[in-house]
């Protein structure tokens, strides 16, 4: 089975779209969060995956929305309230299982409290090897990782959306997991917007 990864779209369904078509048949897409941006909601961009199918998390772009603070942003006029609904009822992680292989689906850490950044440097990626699962898929970096650490294989694609990394050339970017071989392929991509 191959999985497509994205993450960090904020927004952006022209990147969205462009990963869509450069991953290729795919048998399922997953989005790690941060669909939006702040408190801007795209239509556009949370329909893309609502379409598809895909599995969607929420990111910390998305628990601003719908916290407390997002009331005005919420009420603005042009906002599809199936959407809006759809985009609230996702959860903050979800394990799956498929092919017999475990997967966590986090947007930035599978340890409480989250919401810190962990970049592909960072000693604190180890840790991700404490989570129940054969791969731990995250995002919030905007900064590409495929790390083994013990049985757990972590991946982050970047982003597909707002490109932050200096080392890909800060290219957009988006991943396609084989859960049978293991096997990860990053693609980069200029921002079609």
């Amino acid at each position: 089975m191959r999985l497509g990864i994205v993450s960090d779209l904020h927004c952006n369904a022209a990147g969205l779209t462009e990963a869509l078509r450069l991953m290729g048949d795919i048998d399922e897409l997953l989005c790690l969060g941060d669909t939006i941006w702040e408190y801007r909601f795209s239509n556009e961009i949370v329909r893309l995956p609502k379409d598809r199918g895909a599995q969607v998390i929420l990111g910390n772009h998305e628990e601003g929305f719908f916290g407390l603070h997002g009331a005005r942003a919420r009420a603005r006029d042009g906002i599809d309230p199936e959407l809006m609904d759809w985009l609230a009822a996702q959860p903050h992680r979800l394990e799956r299982e498929i092919g017999g292989k475990r997967l966590l689906l986090v947007h930035s850490t599978p340890w409480e409290p989250r919401g810190a950044y962990i970049h592909p440097e960072s000693a604190r990626l180890a840790r991700f090897a404490e989570a129940d699962a054969d791969f731990v898929l995250y995002g919030h970096t905007h900064q590409q990782v495929v790390r083994r650490f013990g049985g757990v294989l972590v991946i982050n694609p970047g982003s597909a959306g707002d490109a932050r990394d200096n080392r890909n050339g800060r290219l957009l970017s988006c991943a396609v997991l084989d859960v049978a071989s293991e096997d990860v392929e990053i693609i980069d991509f200029p921002d079609p917007q």
